[in-house]
């Protein structure tokens, strides 16, 4: 889901075509809740994991796209302009002039994504699939567990905290350019 909404943000962020016709679609698709597509997404897919992977992906792909798409058409135009007056081309002003410049924003997305894609999992995997600690969950709780119940949600817990904490740290790593300049 990150790639595709890399790939399809920086498309609709740099191409003014791009942006016309995507943004109408991100507008109308994106805030539907990745939750809400579970009924299609069970009859569409061959299996349940498939099912919860594709909506896993669509839970990601709105919020990277959307402030992707932002970073990379609100790139400083003198950025843009002093590498172009030193002759860089359009893969150039593409990959180290407006990508870079976007990071910001597309790590605001990952964040947001991250959350998403977690709730998204969890609930998919309550619905369909019968594995994973939504399941368990929704097992246990059918069967008056509590204790098991709050085991699978600190596993949980402590999981998506892990996670966070290691996106944070790729954050701290790639944006080390700006420390000191905005709170952390």
């Amino acid at each position: 889901g990150v790639v595709i909404a890399l790939v399809t943000g920086v498309t609709i962020g740099w191409f003014p075509h791009a942006r016309y016709w995507g943004m109408p679609l991100l507008k109308i698709v994106g805030p539907i809740p990745a939750t809400a597509w579970i009924p299609l997404a069970m009859v569409v897919s061959p299996s349940a994991v498939c099912s919860a992977t594709g909506l896993v992906a669509l839970a990601v792909w709105f919020p990277v796209t959307m402030l992707t798409a932002s970073g990379i058409s609100n790139t400083r135009a003198s950025y843009l302009d002093v590498a172009r007056t030193l002759g860089a081309g359009r893969a150039y002003l593409i990959f180290r002039v407006a990508i870079p410049a976007a990071l910001p924003n597309i790590f605001i997305g990952l964040f947001m994504g991250l959350g998403t894609s977690f709730l998204t999992l969890v609930v998919a995997e309550t619905v369909g699939v019968k594995s994973g600690l939504g399941w368990y969950v929704s097992w246990a709780q059918g069967w008056a567990e509590y204790g098991k119940v709050y085991g699978a949600l600190v596993i949980m817990a402590a999981f998506f905290s892990t996670i966070m904490t290691l996106l944070f740290k790729v954050r701290d790593r790639v944006l080390v350019w700006q420390k000191g300049m905005i709170k952390w």
